[in-house]
């Protein structure tokens, strides 16, 4: 049974937030000797007394330790301990001085007080009816948020999502969560089936339940948008959710039966496929936005396109290639025309082009892409201002959508979209919801890159509905120099699977062996040594390069060895020793990536940021995002995670000076041409290969990649 202590929380010594893995300076009640204790104590603050049962260890470089196997909780009953619970900043608008002006006025009455008679707040100096009413919130959620760790420690939930399901459920959360887990997976992010299923085990809950049955088909078409898909065969849906519940079809055939009917999920083609009813709504906004603009008269003045082409060549200084100027042409005439291309052929020119005749015709000109990144990179080329797609929208607080839509469009006569091949189906019609029926639109992309992350497949959908005209670029042009990334990319997508460049052991000097080369690794520990050599050598080599900001790994996995997990501890250890025992998961110098958006920091998925600062107290960070200083508070940080190295579909839309790609036979599952053609197109300057070529070869044969699921082209095609 172990042993038994009961005693104060004197000093929280040090703390994982995510794991709430605590060590803690402990004073039990019949010693005066203060003792260190160490587990996982979720919501724990200085000052509670706890009862704690365990083991005693002796720590080989901190000596004698109680290892806590479990806990209760009781909130202090002594003027001293209530002094140290309020001061250690477990509540908005309580710090140390006013937790010593409050505890002063009411000594042991103090926790009652604000517990049950929190108006009485008011009688401190300093404490209004507006701060009253924070202190008295922010006891309730954290009350409500002690009770919920301490109910799921068990199932493996972070504190960052128990926070989460406090802030939407409030002091109810508990009772919904008894009542009916299966809520969980489909209300909150990050808390899947699996984890609601074990929950409701656990509470007894009946196994052939509807409840549990409807969860598992939720379940299933959402690891199929996971994997990009809008839509599930039927069969194939009852055949996944049947194994996943451990239960025969017949028992989950009148589940779906009435969820058709309730239209909870919808069915497609006489009910061989299903949708989720929030897919099957953003398919039919697209396909209605797309075809609005298209039958809507133009709000253009007046341009003779091919006169217009030939000022830009004029402004220019050169000619344009025949492709170019029918790209341009269709812009002009068109009402929605989609440009494709691979790097070097020319879209670059074609937008900058384009801007220049809309500027010159007073036209409101609206550009954008999926990514501050490739926003950046879109301005550079134009030299017109370009936004994110989420800001060019702007989040509406109010609501929780966004402000412009189809009651409220953009102010634009013409929108030109980058990177249109990262577009989920969400994004995209909100996106041309916004637009004003008689503006036009260019959708720039390339379709041999990755699809997007979230589900659809907009781009090869827009073409393969052939309602909508389609320049395509293929013409390479090599101006400033040659690229030997550009020559690589062509070969891949040519199929050609022998590496052309050089192989080495270790890294060789760029300026001698051009801007792709090959550093040999062929077991998974010999790859990683490499890339930490390579961290250390290209700054060396390269004047000018940071090997923070300006170098980035990305690869397959984020498992293994040479998975982005492992990949990020091992490179911070050689970039950034700041951390000491007692910080969070991240140190000032940190590079980080934001995995979902938070609109009302202004920060969204795949943003890359820089730890700045973590003296802010409560845990909060400073994160600098191209350019702009974001205060992150300890519970948005589950959204953050080092970056040092990312997958390849996280670096979709950007582009980096230095790139360093690891492949090995490991990654066989997602070896495919067009994921190491997406990596190696994000290179600028310099691209290491690192690892096994045998891999390289294997993932350019490999052009088998599933075809996405979707309705969207049906919804187009019907429509006209």
């Amino acid at each position: 049974m172990g042993d038994q202590l009961k005693g104060t929380v004197e000093r929280i010594v040090f703390s994982n937030e995510e794991k709430q893995y605590l060590v803690a300076e402990f004073s039990p009640e019949d010693s005066r000797e203060k003792i260190t204790v160490t587990g996982v104590l979720p919501g724990v603050q200085c000052g509670e007394s706890l009862i704690l049962r365990g083991d005693w260890v002796s720590h080989p470089r901190h000596g004698k330790q109680f290892r806590v196997a479990e806990f209760r909780s009781h909130l202090p009953s002594s003027v001293h301990g209530i002094r140290k619970y309020l001061g250690s900043g477990l509540i908005p608008g309580i710090g140390k001085t006013y937790a010593g002006k409050i505890v002063d006025h009411f000594g042991q009455e103090t926790l009652d007080v604000i517990s049950t008679k929190s108006s009485r707040l008011r009688e401190v100096p300093g404490i209004g009816k507006e701060r009253a009413r924070k202190i008295k919130e922010g006891w309730e959620e954290h009350r409500a948020f002690r009770s919920v760790m301490i109910f799921l420690q068990t199932y493996g939930v972070s504190a960052a999502k128990c926070l989460r399901l406090v802030k939407r459920y409030g002091e109810s959360t508990e009772k919904i969560l008894r009542a009916n887990p299966y809520r969980l997976a489909d209300e909150i992010d990050g808390i899947g089936f699996r984890t609601a299923d074990q929950i409701a085990v656990n509470l007894g809950l009946p196994s052939d339940g509807p409840e549990r049955i409807m969860a598992a088909l939720s379940y299933t078409l959402q690891q199929a948008a996971d994997e990009g898909h809008t839509a599930m065969v039927r069969g194939e849906l009852l055949t996944q959710a049947s194994e996943i519940l451990g239960l025969p079809g017949d028992s989950v055939e009148p589940v779906l039966q009435r969820a058709l009917k309730d239209e909870q999920l919808l069915g497609i083609e006489s009910e061989t496929l299903i949708q989720r009813p929030d897919l099957s709504r953003s398919e039919s906004r697209l396909a209605k936005a797309l075809l609005k603009l298209v039958w809507a008269p133009s709000a253009l003045p007046s341009i003779r396109a091919e006169k217009a082409v030939e000022w830009a060549e004029a402004k220019a200084g050169f000619a344009f290639a025949p492709e170019q100027r029918q790209g341009l042409i269709a812009a002009l005439k068109e009402r929605v025309t989609i440009l494709t291309g691979g790097p070097g052929t020319g879209k670059t020119t074609i937008l900058s082009a384009l801007v220049s005749i809309l500027q010159a015709k007073k036209v409101r000109v609206g550009l954008a892409s999926p990514t501050g990144r490739a926003a950046q990179r879109m301005s550079e080329a134009t030299g017109a201002p370009a936004k994110t797609i989420h800001r060019l929208l702007e989040h509406d607080h109010g609501t929780g959508g966004f402000v412009h839509h189809e009651k409220k469009s953009l102010p634009l006569d013409f929108v030109i979209v980058d990177e249109v091949s990262m577009l989920d189906i969400r994004l995209a019609a909100s996106l041309f919801a916004a637009v004003a029926s008689g503006a036009s639109v260019l959708l720039v992309g390339d379709p041999d890159q990755l699809p997007s992350v979230g589900p659809g497949d907009v781009l090869r959908n827009l073409i393969e509905s052939e309602r909508f005209p389609v320049v395509r670029l293929n013409r390479v042009y090599r101006q400033g120099g040659d690229s030997r990334i550009v020559d690589l990319a062509y070969q891949i997508l040519g199929g050609n699977p022998a590496f052309p460049f050089a192989k080495g052991q270790g890294p060789s000097r760029p300026e001698v062996d051009g801007d792709v080369q090959w550093v040999l690794g062929e077991d998974p520990d010999t790859c990683l040594d490499r890339i930490l050599r390579l961290v250390d050598y290209i700054p060396k080599a390269m004047p000018g390069i940071d090997p923070v900001r300006d170098v980035q790994v990305i690869c397959p996995l984020h498992k293994g060895t040479i998975g982005v997990s492992n990949l990020n501890q091992k490179i911070k250890e050689r970039l950034n020793r700041r951390r000491v025992e007692g910080e969070g998961l991240f140190s000032v110098g940190d590079k980080v990536i934001q995995s979902r958006n938070n609109y009302d920091l202004g920060v969204y998925n795949g943003d890359l940021g820089i730890v700045t600062r973590t003296d802010l107290g409560d845990g909060a960070l400073e994160i600098e995002f191209s350019g702009n200083r974001i205060i992150v508070e300890k519970g948005h940080q589950g959204d953050l995670s080092l970056a040092y190295a990312i997958t390849v579909h996280k670096s979709q839309g950007s582009e980096y000076p230095v790139l360093i790609l690891p492949l090995m036979k490991q990654h066989f599952l997602l070896l495919r041409r067009n994921l190491v053609y997406t990596a190696l197109t994000r290179g600028k300057q310099a691209v290491f290969f690192v690892g096994d070529p045998d891999a390289y070869a294997m993932a350019v044969r490999q052009t088998s990649v599933s075809k996405r699921l979707t309705d969207l082209v049906r919804k187009i095609r019907d429509r006209v």
